[in-house]
């Protein structure tokens, strides 16, 4: 049971987060790491009641209980330059179903590779997992697909513009 100080104290940040009408996930140029896993799982949980707490408004259960969801629509922007651990993602995101992938196919990069001493003390990385679908496809030189290609143009940092972004909360606000 949660008491009503408990409560008082976690309501309002949830409200905050319902607030929102989406969230726009960007693992462009992700080069690398192992946090795909936690996130997705984040990205990935729902709600199955609802709590209002006396003043506030309505809020879903694992969200009012601190339980680390986002129960929001999303959208994931990613590009040619991510790799690895941002493929892990992508391909989280898409085989669970989470929303559309805007931009451009990732690298086909994903390696795990570990390091080795040679002799003369210097280190040499070799790889040591293969990387495979849920359906046994490898994902090493294949890049993982978009469902909204969208390229970006030469120069769109300097005009302050990003095409993929935008492609990314247009596709998204229809979502809703």
């Amino acid at each position: 049971m949660v008491d009503g100080e408990s409560i008082m104290t976690s309501a309002p940040l949830t409200v905050l987060n319902w607030e929102r009408d989406g969230v726009v996930i960007d693992v462009r140029n992700n080069n690398g790491g192992f946090v795909n896993v936690y996130a997705i799982d984040v990205l990935a949980r729902r709600s199955y009641f609802n709590m209002t707490p006396r003043g506030f408004s309505m809020t879903p259960s694992r969200s009012a209980l601190g339980q680390r969801s986002l129960e929001l629509p999303t959208i994931l922007v990613t590009n040619r330059h991510t790799l690895s651990d941002g493929e892990d993602f992508t391909e989280g995101y898409r085989s669970l179903h989470l929303g559309k992938v805007v931009g451009e196919p990732t690298s086909g990069w994903i390696i795990y590779t570990s390091s080795t001493d040679l002799i003369d003390g210097t280190s040499f990385r070799l790889p040591f997992i293969t990387i495979t679908t849920e359906k046994g496809e490898p994902m090493e030189m294949h890049p993982r697909p978009v469902d909204v290609p969208v390229t970006r143009v030469l120069g769109e940092d300097a005009a302050g513009t990003d095409s993929q972004l935008d492609a990314a909360v247009k596709v998204l606000m229809k979502q809703e």
